[in-house]
């Protein structure tokens, strides 16, 4: 009887897949691609804008991303100079996630695709999840041109799906142009539906026609307040 003779295993050095992480091309959108092209990327960004988030809020107000690819683009972001992560002072002791002024910079990057994209929202899918500060960035674009005394403002909106707050008018750098819930001191109100509030940022109708048709709701007894009622 032949003795078969075990062949020692050959180790072999795991490896895994580089990641691509430039297209290799000399063009300005190329290069922005390769910061932002990924997937889940932008959308950390349009969380970002509402000001430093936690990555258990980011998680929450982003269904369908799993914590694995989160961390990752976060990582990516922190590299490429788009985020910062600090600790929050005592007694909060969490680390947040901010935009730097590059990342801050894709605003309106954020507001055209937004624009875009926007006659695709015919319909709410029954598998679509909401926020009610999704429906922040189209409702800038109606808002453009007022502001509280010249300087700014901040304006709550009351949608059935919730409340936001956005800040109108000039604004200093890195400053969140929106964030959810209620601001602690807004200068003016406003109530309407999500389907006006895409209607305006579709360019269907102007916030001040939808004043005056009644569409729209404004409160509040300030310069800001006054502007949008008087629209």
């Amino acid at each position: 009887m032949s003795r078969l003779r075990r062949m020692p295993r050959q180790q072999q050095p795991a490896t895994r897949p580089v990641r691509r992480r430039s297209y290799d091309q000399f063009c300005a959108g190329a290069r922005a691609l390769d910061a932002v092209g990924d997937r889940w990327t932008l959308l950390i960004v349009r969380e970002l804008l509402a000001g430093p988030r936690r990555y258990t809020d980011l998680h929450a107000d982003l269904p369908g991303v799993s914590t694995d690819v989160l961390a990752s683009r976060l990582k990516d972001m922190e590299q490429g100079g788009l985020v910062t992560r600090r600790r929050l002072p005592p007694p909060a002791a969490a680390s947040v996630y901010e935009l730097t002024g590059r990342g801050h910079g894709l605003l309106p990057v954020l507001a055209a695709l937004a624009e875009w994209g926007a006659p695709a929202l015919v319909e709410r899918r029954p598998t679509d999840a909401v926020r009610a500060h999704w429906f922040a960035l189209p409702l800038l674009r109606a808002l453009e041109g007022f502001g509280g005394a010249g300087d700014g403002g901040v304006v709550d909106v009351r949608l059935d799906e919730g409340e936001f707050h956005v800040r109108t008018g000039r604004q200093a750098p890195g400053e969140p142009v929106y964030g959810d819930g209620p601001a602690v001191r807004a200068d003016a109100r406003i109530a309407l539906d999500a389907e006006l509030c895409l209607a305006l940022g579709r360019g269907e109708l102007t916030f001040a026609e939808a004043v005056k048709d009644g569409r729209i709701e404004v409160s509040g007894e300030g310069p800001l307040a006054v502007a949008l009622r008087g629209a």
